[in-house]
C-alpha cells in the first residue's frame, strides 16, 4: 500500500496522509479549510515492517482504509514546570 504525505500551510507539525497523491475526496472541506494548503512532502510504501516516528503504521494503514485519510497532529507541548518539580519531589 502507498500513501502521499502533506503538511500543513497553516498548522506547524500536521501532517496529512491520503491513499493517492492528490487524492482529497474523502478528506471533509472544513478539515481542509482549516489545514490550508496541503504541501506535498512524498509519497510512501506502508510496509509491514516500517516504523515511524510518531504514527502507528497499522492505525494509520486501517484509517485509510475505512475514513480515506489520516491527519497527524502535533504532540501537546512539554510542561517543564511539571517536569521539574516532578524531579525536586524525587530528590
Amino acid at each position: 500500500m502507498l500513501c502521499a504525505v502533506y503538511k500543513s500551510s497553516k498548522k506547524q507539525e500536521t501532517y496529512l496522509y491520503v491513499p493517492g497523491r492528490d487524492d482529497f475526496s474523502k478528506v471533509p472541506k472544513d478539515l481542509l479549510a482549516t489545514f490550508g494548503t496541503p504541501v506535498f512532502l512524498m509519497i510512501m510504501p506502508l510496509k509491514e515492517d516500517r516504523e515511524l516516528a510518531r504514527v502507528d503504521i497499522d492505525k494509520l494503514r486501517s484509517e485509510l482504509k475505512l475514513n480515506g485519510f489520516y491527519l497527524q497532529l502535533p504532540p501537546p507541548p512539554e510542561d517543564l514546570l511539571k517536569q521539574h518539580l516532578k524531579q525536586m519531589k524525587s530528590k
